[in-house]
């Protein structure tokens, strides 16, 4: 165990994390919302520090992060745990663990470990991923500090659940974050997820705003968030946070606790990729459906293909020095 990080002892032996917008105050060996954080004695302790859950070597694509040191590999991990509940959970095997069966599993691994690991098998970063990081924060920032002084970046997969003061406080090791905005709707967040939208938006605006490299997914739901006006809307705000944002927006697959709404269709993800240009966001992807085009890295100002995907593949990079090599054309993001 470790003690935690970011939490106030309060009369009668209990205590307030404030990691996440949920703020739980937790009694006496009583656990947060999470489930891998425990109030013993009065001290707050993260249940998950060094017990990796789920890790692997990914094409940085994955992510998905498309304009973040490309054709890159990261080296994953994960801790059982999140502070979200969704019913469309994709790997629900380990992230809501905790919560069914009280269970704690993991393999040890120290944070020098995973950071010798990662510069083995050669990755550029190490990715915070599969369940949620925000939870497992404290293992987190002691990997990320060691793998900066090692020149491997960080990189968050995150549902943006966190507070200003846990921001502020792992930015600096942070270099890129793909943050999973389900929505704009308010009763979307309370209903599938057991949360709330507006800390999700400035968590977004926060990170870009301290210098983190920022992409979104927005994973598109039959029914719940497939409306014209869903998809103006999500544009609209990820324009307000910068135009030089990546938009990926990803086809749903029955999983879970919802598996009574079909998977998207592709025309769906199509609308939504034309919105988002139309609306002025200069990269849009359409994801998990490899070959049907919209996954590809466009020039946004003469439109001459720059970098063209199959999957999570590269297949051709006319990149030259971060400039679109028809134009001139400066492309944003962090490339080799």
């Amino acid at each position: 165990m470790k003690e935690a990080l970011l939490y106030e002892k309060l009369a009668g032996g209990a205590v307030r994390c404030h990691l996440c917008p949920h703020q739980c105050t937790i009694g006496e060996s009583r656990r947060g919302l999470c489930g891998v954080r425990e109030n013993r004695d009065g001290v707050l302790y993260s249940l998950v520090y060094g017990k990796v859950a789920a890790r692997g070597i990914d094409p940085i694509e994955k992510k998905p992060l498309f304009h973040f040191y490309s054709g890159s590999l990261s080296y994953s991990i994960a801790t059982v745990g999140c502070n979200f509940r969704c019913k469309n959970c994709q790997n629900f095997d380990i992230s809501q663990i905790p919560v069914g069966s009280k269970r704690i599993v993991g393999e040890d691994a120290l944070p020098h470990e995973i950071v010798a690991a990662a510069r083995h098998y050669d990755c550029r970063s190490i990715a915070y991923t599969y369940s949620e990081p925000t939870i497992f924060f404290e293992y987190a920032y002691d990997i990320a500090r060691l793998a900066h002084k090692e020149r491997i970046c960080n990189v968050f997969v995150s549902n943006g659940y966190i507070t200003e003061e846990a921001i502020r406080t792992i930015a600096p090791y942070v270099d890129a974050i793909n943050v999973d905005l389900k929505g704009l709707s308010e009763d979307l967040y309370l209903k599938n997820c057991g949360g709330h939208i507006q800390p999700v938006r400035d968590a977004i605006t926060l990170y870009k705003g301290l210098g983190v490299w920022v992409e979104v997914t927005t994973l598109v739901i039959p029914t719940l968030n497939d409306s014209e006006d869903d998809f103006r809307g999500i544009a609209e705000f990820i324009k307000s946070v910068g135009v030089d944002v990546p938009w990926h927006i990803s086809q749903f697959h029955p999983t879970y606790k919802l598996t009574n709404l079909p998977p998207t269709p592709v025309t769906s993800l199509r609308k939504a990729r034309d919105i988002g240009l139309d609306v002025g966001l200069r990269y849009v992807y359409e994801g998990n459906v490899p070959g049907e085009g919209g996954e590809s890295t466009y020039c946004y100002q003469c439109g001459e293909l720059l970098i063209r995907r199959y999957g999570f593949r590269i297949l051709e990079n006319n990149l030259r020095d971060s400039k679109c090599p028809y134009c001139g054309a400066v492309i944003d993001g962090i490339f080799q």
